[in-house]
C-alpha cells in the first residue's frame, strides 16, 4: 500500500536508533506508584534446578545478603518471559513490546524538533529556561507524553493483532498515566503492564495486553481533547513502512487486513424480485471499487451520490440477508481481482453488554473497523430494531441505548468523513421500531418486498428446487424477469405517483393547487405539504433525497469490463478515474427528483404509519388494562 500523501515518513533508521533505549526499559527501572495501586504478588518458588537465567551471585562477604532488586523495581521483560522456556506468542509479544517502545520513542523526538521542545529542555538544563517560556514548557511536554503515551499503545495494539485469539477480557480504567514528561508517561504504563499481566498464560496475556491498550488509547485520546497542545500530535500522520503502519495523530490504528471471510456468497439472478434494492447494490459494489488509496478519496463522494448508509426494510423471508450476501461476494470477488484488502463486519446482538459502556465501545470499534481508509469496507447491522434501542422506549436496555448514540454519531455526526472506501447497511424487519433519528441517517432506502409476479414465483421456485430433479420447467425463460434493465426502469416509474394513502393525498392536494410539479419552487411546495403532514419529514430529509438524485444522475452501469483487471479502472490514477466516471453522468431531471421524493417520503409515511399503529395498539392495550384493574378494585372494596 502505498503511502498517504500528507503522512511523513519515519525511517527505519529512526526505529532502531532508539532499540537500546526500549530494551532498557524493558529489562527493569524504578518507579514509585503515584495514582496506579500495587497489587499484592508473591514470588513464585523456584526450581532448585537449573534457573531461567543465570544470575550475579557476589561473593564478598555482607553483599550477599543485600537486595539485588530494588523494591519498586519493575522488569516487564522478565514477566513476559517467566519460567521455563520462552514460548513463541511470548517471543513476538516480548518483540512487539519492544518495536512499539522505539516508535513510541521515535516519535517523541521527531516531536521535540517539530515544536522546539528540544531547545526548551536544554535551556531548562543549563538552568537558562525564560520565566515567560516555562508555561509553554510544560504544556509542551504534557502533549510529548500523551503522544508519546498514544503511539505506544497504537502500536502494540496494532502489533499484536495477529497473535488474538477467542480468549477475551476486560481491564480496568488505565490509572498510572502520567503526563509529566515522556519517560513518566512510558514508565506509568509499562509499570501497569506488569501488574496486569503476571501469572497469566500465553492466550491471557495477548488478550490483557490487547485490553489494556484499547483503554490507554480512548483514555488518551480523551486526555489529548483538552490538553493545551495536544493538536501538535493530534494534527499529525506517520508512516511506518516496514510494519505497514499509518498513525494518525490519536486514532487507533489498525490492520488493513481484513479477517477470512466466510460467507455462502450469492450470485445476482439468486436475487428475486427486489430490483431497485439489488441494482443500487450492485451500483453500489462497483462504486467502492473506484476508491483510491493514495488520495484516501472517492470519485463518487467527490462528485456527489455515493452512499455511504442505507437501510433495506421488509417482511420476514423477503430477501435481506441474500441482498447482503450478494454484496459482500460482489465486493470481495472485485477486491481479489484489484489485490485490495477488504473488510466485512456485522455488528450482532453479542455487541450489546451489560457492562456499562461496553455496548458503545464494541460499536465504536464495529464502526472503525469499516472505516479503516486502508481497506474497502462493508459493514452491516442485521435486525438493527433489536440492537439500537429507541429513545424514550422504556423496554430498551441502557446497551442498546448506547449502541443508538454511536451509529448517530458516526453516520452523520460532526465528526464523519466519508472517503467512499466503505458503506454500512442497516436492515430491519421492523424498520418502525428505530429510533427516528437513525432512521433518517440512511442515506439511501431499500424497499426489500422479496418476489412481486408471477415470473418472480416461478423463478424463485426453481431456484430454491435446484436442479435434482425432472420436473419440465413449462412456459416460462427462467431468470429473465431478474434482467435489471427493464426491470428497474419500470420500478422507478411506480414512484411517479406516492404509494402511501397519505402522502398521495398530498401530492394530489398540492398538484390541484399549483398545477403539474416540473419546478424547483413547485417541488419545494411539496416538499413544505410532506412537512405540515408529517413534522418528521426534516432538512435531513431533503439531503437523503438529493443524495439519492445524484446518485441516480450517476445511475450508470460501469461496464464490466473495467472490473476484469485491475489496470482498466480500479488501478488508474485519481484523475483518470474522476473523468472516466463523470463522463457516464446523465442530467438530473424533475421526473427524477419527483420519483425520489415520493420513494422516500412513502418509505417514512410507512414506518410512521406503523409507528403509530403500534403506539395505539399498546395505549389501548394499557388503558384495558387499567378498566379491568379499577373494575376490580371496586368489586373488592364493594
Amino acid at each position: 500500500m502505498s503511502m498517504s500523501a500528507d503522512a511523513m515518513e519515519l525511517t527505519e533508521a529512526e526505529i532502531t536508533a532508539r532499540y537500546d533505549a526500549a530494551l532498557a526499559l524493558l529489562s527493569g527501572f524504578d518507579h514509585a506508584p503515584r495514582l496506579g495501586k500495587a497489587s499484592e504478588r508473591t514470588a513464585p518458588e523456584r526450581s532448585p534446578g537449573i534457573g531461567t537465567r543465570s544470575r550475579f551471585r557476589s561473593t564478598t562477604p555482607g553483599l550477599v545478603t543485600r537486595r539485588t532488586t530494588p523494591a519498586g523495581a519493575v522488569h516487564l521483560r522478565d514477566t513476559i518471559e517467566g519460567e521455563g522456556l520462552v514460548t513463541p506468542a511470548r517471543a513476538q509479544v516480548l518483540q512487539g513490546m519492544l518495536r512499539a517502545l522505539a516508535i513510541a520513542l521515535a516519535i517523541g523526538g521527531a516531536l521535540e524538533d517539530r515544536s522546539g521542545l528540544d531547545a526548551l529542555k536544554a535551556a531548562n538544563l543549563a538552568g537558562r529556561l525564560p520565566e515567560g517560556d516555562r508555561a509553554k514548557f510544560t504544556e509542551l511536554l504534557e502533549a510529548e507524553a500523551l503522544a508519546v503515551g498514544h503511539v505506544f499503545a497504537n502500536a502494540l495494539a496494532f502489533l499484536i493483532a495477529p497473535l488474538r485469539g477467542t480468549t477475551s477480557t476486560e481491564v480496568a480504567s488505565p490509572e498510572e498515566v502520567l503526563t509529566d514528561n515522556a519517560q513518566a508517561m512510558l514508565e506509568g504504563l509499562l509499570w501497569e503492564i506488569d501488574q496486569r499481566l503476571d501469572g497469566l498464560d500465553d492466550d491471557q496475556m495477548v488478550a490483557t495486553l490487547a485490553a489494556q491498550c484499547e483503554a490507554l488509547l480512548a483514555r488518551l485520546a480523551d486526555r489529548a481533547q483538552h490538553a493545551a497542545r495536544g493538536a501538535i500530535f493530534g494534527a499529525a500522520s506517520y508512516r511506518i513502512e516496514a510494519d505497514d503502519l499509518t498513525l494518525n495523530g490519536f486514532a487507533p490504528a489498525l490492520r488493513a487486513a481484513g479477517k477470512p471471510l466466510v460467507m455462502q456468497f450469492k450470485k445476482p439472478h439468486e436475487v428475486v424480485g427486489n430490483h431497485i434494492a439489488k441494482h443500487q447494490a450492485l451500483k453500489l459494489s462497483k462504486m467502492l471499487m473506484a476508491y483510491d488509496f493514495e488520495r484516501k478519496l472517492n470519485p463518487f463522494a467527490d462528485l456527489g451520490g455515493f452512499i455511504f448508509t442505507f437501510m433495506g426494510d421488509g417482511a420476514p423471508g423477503t430477501g435481506k440477508t441474500t441482498l447482503i450476501q450478494m454484496m459482500a461476494g460482489l465486493i470481495h470477488g472485485y477486491c481479489e481481482v484489484a489485490g485490495y484488502p477488504f473488510r466485512y463486519e456485522n455488528l450482532s446482538t453479542d455487541s450489546i453488554d451489560s457492562y456499562q459502556g461496553k455496548s458503545a465501545q464494541n460499536a465504536k470499534a464495529f464502526i472503525n473497523g469499516v472505516l479503516d481508509p486502508n481497506v474497502i469496507g462493508f459493514g452491516t447491522i442485521d435486525d438493527i430494531d433489536q440492537l439500537a434501542g429507541k429513545r424514550g422506549d422504556r423496554q430498551a436496555s441502557a446497551g442498546q441505548l448506547e449502541i443508538t448514540a454511536v451509529l448517530m454519531e458516526s453516520f452523520a455526526g460532526a465528526n464523519t468523513v466519508v472517503r467512499g472506501n466503505c458503506t454500512f447497511g442497516m436492515f430491519s424487519n421492523y424498520p418502525e421500531n428505530v429510533d427516528d433519528a437513525l432512521r433518517q441517517r440512511a442515506g439511501a432506502r431499500f424497499l426489500v418486498d422479496g418476489p412481486q409476479t408471477r415470473e418472480d414465483y416461478i423463478d424463485i421456485l426453481a431456484l430454491l428446487l435446484g436442479k435434482r430433479h425432472d420436473i419440465p420447467m413449462g412456459e416460462h425463460e427462467l431468470y429473465a424477469a431478474q434482467e435489471l434493465t427493464r426491470a428497474v426502469a419500470e420500478s422507478f416509474a411506480k414512484h411517479s405517483r406516492p404509494a402511501e394513502q397519505k402522502l398521495a393525498q398530498v401530492f394530489d392536494d398540492v398538484r390541484g393547487r399549483i398545477g403539474e410539479l416540473d419546478t424547483i419552487a413547485k417541488i419545494g411546495t411539496y416538499l413544505k405539504g410532506i412537512h405540515m403532514a408529517d413534522e418528521r419529514f426534516t432538512g435531513r430529509a431533503i439531503k437523503n433525497i438529493t443524495d439519492a438524485v445524484k446518485v441516480r444522475a450517476m445511475d450508470v452501469e460501469l461496464p464490466d469490463e473495467w472490473f476484469e483487471t485491475p489496470e482498466a479502472f480500479m488501478h488508474k490514477a485519481y484523475d483518470d478515474k474522476m473523468g472516466m466516471v463523470n463522463e457516464m453522468r446523465v442530467p438530473i431531471t424533475t421526473e427524477m427528483v419527483l420519483q425520489e421524493v415520493n420513494r422516500y417520503a412513502d418509505s417514512e409515511f410507512r414506518y410512521a404509519d406503523k409507528s403509530d399503529e403500534v403506539a395505539i395498539d399498546n395505549a389501548v392495550r394499557d388503558m384495558g388494562r387499567m378498566e379491568e384493574a379499577k373494575r376490580r378494585y371496586l368489586a373488592g372494596k364493594g
